[in-house]
């Protein structure tokens, strides 16, 4: 067999990339092995394998993915590097109003994941109806070492518990142990605020959220059917008190602006709920999707509020400024 490696180095670089080009063919078309590329070529396994590699580093061969995902990838990694995320996952696009049950099950996966391991871990987590649903589709599991707390209060103005608490769910799933904040969202006046803030049931909830892990967020939107307002937690009066201040979502019950600031409103002042900052090393995930929550969502991303997100495919690409007729089944990469 003639010295291949010699040859190779010999031969002008176009013959190179044919050569190259045929047995990435071979390689990826017509699924051959090493060994059967180099019979066919003349040339050593080792050649083959260089001739593979050289196809793919002077870009001769592209994929296509013919499944959903695809395209979710895809949105998921524009996402990441415009936001700088430490994690992002898309799942395909249901039909339109749809998207809970795919974000439900995402989020599912992932509180699997944290309670599962085996060091004590302490997960922090606001409320909401997508956040209910991931603690629905969470199977049970015995993580009795682990801590979950609620950020923010679980009762509405009224006195009403408000529905979508998930905390309590969670614990309930896993055996972890429970650390809910029986208070309002929103109280009257900022020194009843003070003065339920000052016991110690709340200082300890401080010091898990000092001490946390990890951070599941639902962002809720301001405007109409707004979670906050729609569950009694705020007035028509209040909600339009944010509206004018410039409000665009809400994580626990604190409004940040389009830019992610907390917005200058007494209403903020008066929220129970444990502050969502930027500074802390842990993973930060917010779990959103539809067309009203895209402002929301992309405020709290733009100030640093979350580095981690789960949303629906038709969400991302609003997120990105592309419309939700560019989604296709499919994506060359």
């Amino acid at each position: 067999m003639p010295d291949d490696a010699e040859a190779g180095r010999r031969a002008p670089h176009h013959e190179r990339l044919e050569q190259a080009a045929r047995a990435a063919w071979l390689y990826y078309i017509a699924g051959r092995t090493q060994d059967e590329i180099a019979a066919s070529l003349n040339i050593s396994r080792q050649a083959a394998q260089r001739l593979v590699s050289l196809a793919l580093s002077e870009k001769l061969i592209k994929f296509r993915v013919d499944h959903p995902i695809a395209a979710c990838m895809a949105l998921g990694e524009q996402l990441t590097a415009r936001f700088g995320l430490s994690a992002c996952e898309i799942v395909p696009a249901a039909a339109p109003g749809d998207a809970l049950p795919g974000v439900a099950v995402a989020g599912a996966r992932l509180l699997e994941r944290w309670f599962m391991q085996k060091p004590p871990l302490v997960l922090g987590v606001s409320t909401g109806r997508t956040l209910r649903a991931i603690a629905a589709e969470l199977p049970p599991l015995a993580a009795p070492q682990h801590k979950v707390f609620s950020l923010c209060g679980i009762i509405a103005r009224d006195g009403r518990a408000i529905a979508e608490e998930p905390v309590m769910q969670l614990a309930a799933r896993t055996g972890a142990q429970c650390f809910p904040m029986p208070l309002p969202v929103v109280v009257a006046t900022v020194e009843e605020r003070r003065v339920l803030q000052s016991q110690r049931a709340y200082h300890t909830l401080c010091e898990l959220h000092d001490g946390r892990n990890c951070l599941m967020l639902g962002v809720g939107h301001v405007g109409s059917q707004a979670p906050i307002h729609a569950s009694g937690c705020i007035t028509d009066a209040e909600l339009a008190d944010l509206l004018a201040a410039g409000a665009v979502g809400e994580i626990a019950g604190r409004a940040f602006d389009a830019e992610g600031r907390m917005v200058s409103s007494a209403i903020n002042e008066r929220v129970t709920g444990l502050p969502v900052t930027s500074t802390h090393a842990g993973i930060t995930v917010g779990v959103a999707a539809g067309m009203e929550k895209v402002a929301a969502l992309r405020g709290a991303l733009a100030g640093g509020l979350l580095n981690a997100l789960i949303t629906d495919e038709r969400t991302a690409a609003l997120l990105l400024g592309a419309g939700p007729n560019s989604l296709t089944n499919g994506r060359k990469f």
